[in-house]
């Protein structure tokens, strides 16, 4: 009996020790508890090496667990190996083959499931301080406590390998790995959607007023208008397109917790969803004002639709490279002003009746984030540092242009951005009005491959690191790939790189590309039933 249980004891007394201790040595380390930097430490870990996943937060997902129960996906046949396997395990859960609409609770069991079959070593709301670098390695990082006042201390990673899959890109930086934030000039790439695009989606209708006096420019303008000018079409900026949160509500009355007037609530926020109202009287909550996917159990994944939704339009510029704190303001603004969205749709008697009568149908579900609110905690970054490194997919690549020869997944969904600023623009008659700007959704092309050489930095820069998440894409090839299925797929492949480049003893930018391929083909074979 002692035979049988001993590998359980020292395995257990082996994550044990590294849940508790301020110094480690491991093979790899995962930055970042988003749904790629679950499969990642999930694939090395069932390779046999010792590893440990840092998460800043207290949950396990990303958006996947984060209120995006509707999965974009594009083409299902692109999604293969361990990220197909997590909607099979979803499917389970709701007695299918696979299910790609679930409820925020399933999908961060299913993570958990993950992390205790591997026995993975998570350390919750540590987040990076310094990474410490020597001949293009990456020797350490130090990790401080992300809760406030928390007096535990520093703690310490060394490791062979690491793989970022922050949404933030935030070891990389602190690598000093090359990177970029916003949109490249369309001539940069050879590419017509890149940089500034003036287009009709989620637009307003014509002639929205821009001004607090309608027809009155000294009155000032309404919150939200930007006082930018537009640039042509195709001009690079550093506009960050837009953030919102996912919101998982019910209509199940023993399950719904009523949408309350939050903190700080300014219904001035919101005159322009009257003005566009005004405009375009809208039948229904659903008909361009926000997009509503039922998950199971009454439950909902909403996401911005139209002019003015839940998209906080131009408040985000300042994420990517802010500082922690500047981060939790943003996250903050954000979380206060898709509260006060929803409540002033419910409650506003400006608001027509049929509108605030079906809003009033609709709550917080009490059986899903139970430890904050009953609100995600996981603002949808949809973008914000990119990585620049040994190869950059771009347009090309996504429209099958270009294809490229070290595959190490597939991408598959429409080219989409959302908007990026809110504008005055001339209208009929030279007269003011509002529009939104950086809509792009263009697609119609078939699966892709990603090239590995996009989620590794370039030549001459780190070599054991990986970047499956803020990947080297231009802005517009991101908005294809940036989906939750492909982060999964390319974690696979970061892990089993990383995997082969810790026994080869090579840099990431040397391995057997095509062992690598086998490699991740063998335990998709092997782990996804």
């Amino acid at each position: 009996m002692y035979h049988l249980f001993r590998p359980f004891l020292l395995c257990f007394c082996l994550s044990s020790f590294l849940l508790q201790a301020q110094s480690i040595n491991v093979d790899v380390c995962v930055y970042g508890g988003t749904s790629a930097g679950v499969i990642a430490a999930y694939s090395a870990k069932k390779s046999g090496k010792s590893v440990v996943l840092i998460e800043p937060g207290k949950h396990l997902g990303g958006m996947s667990s984060g209120g995006l129960g509707a999965t974009d996906i594009g083409n299902k046949q692109a999604i293969t190996g361990l990220s197909r396997g997590f909607y099979r395990r979803v499917g389970r859960h709701y007695g299918q083959p696979e299910q790609w609409t679930f409820e925020p609770h399933v999908a961060e069991a299913v993570f958990n499931q993950y992390i205790k079959e591997a026995d993975v070593p998570v350390w919750y709301e540590y987040r990076l301080a310094s990474a410490k670098t020597q001949n293009n390695q990456i020797q350490e990082i130090t990790l401080e406590s992300a809760q406030a006042g928390n007096p535990s201390g520093n703690r310490t990673v060394r490791a062979k390998q690491f793989i970022d899959c922050s949404y933030e890109g935030d070891l990389m930086a602190k690598a000093g790995v090359a990177y970029t934030v916003g949109r490249e000039s369309a001539s940069q790439y050879n590419e017509s959607l890149n940089g500034v695009q003036f287009r009709d989606k989620h637009q307003f209708p014509d002639g929205v007023d821009p001004y607090v006096i309608p027809g009155k420019p000294e009155s000032g303008l309404l919150w939200g208008i930007s006082t930018a000018k537009l640039a042509p079409n195709g001009t690079a900026d550093r506009n960050v397109q837009v953030y919102n949160f996912r919101l998982c509500f019910t209509d199940d009355p023993a399950n719904r917790i009523p949408i309350t007037r939050p903190e700080g609530y300014d219904s001035t926020k919101y005159e322009l969803l009257l003005r566009q109202i005004a405009k375009k009287m809208p039948k229904e909550l659903t008909w361009n004002l926000m997009h509503f996917v039922m998950m199971p159990n009454h439950k909902t994944d909403i996401n911005n639709c139209g002019g003015f939704s839940t998209d906080m339009i131009g408040a985000n510029y300042d994420y990517p490279d802010g500082s922690y704190a500047r981060r939790a303001e943003i996250i903050r603004e954000h979380e206060l002003y898709t509260k006060g969205f929803f409540y002033f749709i419910g409650h506003d008697p400006r608001m027509p009746k049929h509108l605030r009568d079906e809003m009033l149908q609709w709550g917080y579900p009490k059986d899903e984030y139970v430890d904050n609110d009953h609100f995600t905690p996981q603002l949808y970054i949809r973008e914000s540092r990119r990585m620049i490194g040994e190869y950059v997919m771009t347009q090309a690549n996504c429209e099958g242009k270009t294809i490229v020869s070290d595959p190490v997944g597939m991408a598959a969904y429409t080219m989409d951005s959302h908007n990026c600023q809110r504008l005055i623009v001339e209208g009929p008659g030279a007269v003011a009005q509002v529009r939104n700007e950086g809509d792009v959704q263009v697609g119609g092309f078939p699966p892709y491959p990603v090239s590995y050489r996009a989620i590794i930095p370039k030549r001459g820069s780190i070599q054991n690191l990986l970047v499956p998440v803020c990947l080297s894409a231009s802005h517009i090839a991101y908005g294809s790939i940036r989906m939750e299925p492909v982060f999964m797929v390319l974690g696979q492949s970061a892990a089993q790189a990383a995997c082969l480049a810790i026994d080869s003893k090579k840099a990431v930018q040397d391995i057997d590309v095509p062992k690598l391929q086998r490699l991740i083909q063998a335990q998709s074979d092997q782990l996804v039933k």
